[in-house]
């Protein structure tokens, strides 16, 4: 049993009840009260160390999943199949539950499937957080606050990993990343996110098991696709993500034109993500169809170069890139249907936003996918792809003044009201 580094004090740590939220006191003190033990653990203790404002809470008990579910009743639901949890909704506000996770032998017959040494089910419970901690994946993250004292206990020197801003895997890194490739990718993520140096021995098996993402399930890899370009450390996940050449098992189609003799690609990429980060930093609302648009729009144009290359139109080759290259990439992270769909959208809205002078362009300033294909036509123009700087110019222009702008509209507006005056004429004679 592991036993722990130090029991770190009220007065030591710093943490205020006062910035936790009062859901989350809610749940400790009501398991507390039912007899069960209840620690805040997580990222929420580690991000109120470095004096951040947490964005969720995440309690560890004792209690199993249907005795919190009995005690919080109507609030509670369970979820999970790998890991089973329980959901406590407050209003808006959900505080995830977890059971302590037990010893890796599984000695209370519990419920644990590994494949190859990958856990795809785990449902094994542990008697004390001695036993959980082992099963947390970085040392910043295995911190318990103590709701019963407000002590911080820490038993694998995560504190000294926050002080010293190092993101450190609890236990062998080659067998925890062969448990869990995506703890790779929450490698990158909290790198990017907090700032801190990934330990040597925590770093030098990423590439090497990076290759294990290949059998996680394309759903999940969907999800830990958002949290890394859409936690407000878009651009610096990305960076990671191609230091350690972990981008290329996401986006295979992508990672091949990245590096080119254009930088094309890697430009547009960048840009994208910069703006997400701001827009997040201003509070803004972001979507995963925008940056899926961005991270396949190279790839699908360079299949539709060649559609047309082997003698197909440039529409049904646009088409048929735009089928393939979606097809291709959820076989390594899914995106919903709806999501595939304002991909889409955006994309064939490119080429009637290129029409700059279609005769009705208030009707497309209107359509509810006008803004996301507009904001990625401006995305191209200022990655360099100068085909779409003028057509980028004169929309931004059109919403701004709706003045001289509009004279190309106004003039051809004209021409047919001369030529219908003209036939007017004509058949009254």
């Amino acid at each position: 049993m592991i036993t722990p580094r130090g029991i770190i004090p009220r007065s030591v740590h710093g943490i205020s009840r006062s910035n936790i939220s009062e859901s989350a006191l809610k749940v400790l003190y009501q398991l507390k009260k039912a007899g069960f033990e209840a620690y805040l653990v997580g990222g929420g203790v580690r991000d109120l160390l470095l004096g951040r404002r947490p964005k969720d809470f995440d309690v560890a008990t004792n209690a199993r999943p249907e005795q919190i579910r009995q005690l919080f009743r109507r609030n509670c639901v369970l979820i999970g199949r790998r890991f089973r949890l329980a959901h406590v909704r407050f209003g808006h506000e959900i505080i995830e539950v977890a059971t302590f996770r037990g010893p890796r032998d599984g000695a209370d017959g519990g419920d644990r499937i590994t494949v190859n040494g990958r856990i795809v089910r785990d449902n094994i419970y542990g008697a004390t957080i001695a036993d959980d901690v082992w099963r947390r994946d970085f040392s910043v993250n295995a911190l318990y606050y103590n709701i019963r004292d407000f002590s911080v206990i820490d038993f694998v020197d995560g504190m000294a990993d926050v002080e010293t801003r190092t993101l450190r895997l609890i236990g062998d890194p080659a067998t925890r990343y062969r448990e869990d490739a995506v703890r790779a990718l929450r490698a990158v993520r909290f790198a990017a996110k907090l700032g801190f140096r990934i330990h040597p021995d925590t770093e030098t098996p990423i590439r090497e098991f990076g290759s294990l993402l290949g059998e996680m399930p394309p759903a999940r890899l969907f999800d830990e696709a958002l949290k890394l370009f859409h936690g407000g450390a878009a651009l610096a996940s990305f960076r990671l993500l191609r230091q350690y050449g972990l981008f290329r098992r996401l986006f295979p189609a992508t990672d091949a034109l990245l590096g080119t003799e254009s930088d094309f690609t890697r430009r547009l990429l960048e840009r994208a993500f910069a703006n997400t980060d701001a827009r997040i930093a201003e509070d803004k609302p972001v979507t995963p169809s925008f940056l899926f648009a961005a991270l396949l729009w190279g790839p699908m144009q360079h299949l539709a170069m060649r559609n047309r290359e082997s003698g197909m139109k440039p529409i049904p080759a646009l088409e048929a890139a735009r089928r393939e290259i979606i097809s291709e990439q959820i076989k390594h992270v899914m995106l919903p249907r709806r999501q595939v769909a304002m991909v889409k959208e955006i994309w064939i809205f490119q080429q009637r936003l290129m029409r700059h002078v279609d005769k009705r362009p208030t009707r497309l300033v209107i359509h509810p996918r006008f803004r996301a294909a507009y904001d990625f036509l401006v995305l191209r123009a200022e990655a360099g792809e100068g085909e779409v700087r003028d057509a980028a110019k004169w929309w931004t222009d059109f919403q701004t003044s709706n003045k001289a702008t509009r004279e190309p509209v106004t003039k051809k507006h004209s021409r047919t009201a001369r030529r219908r005056g003209r036939r007017k004429s004509s058949s009254m004679k």
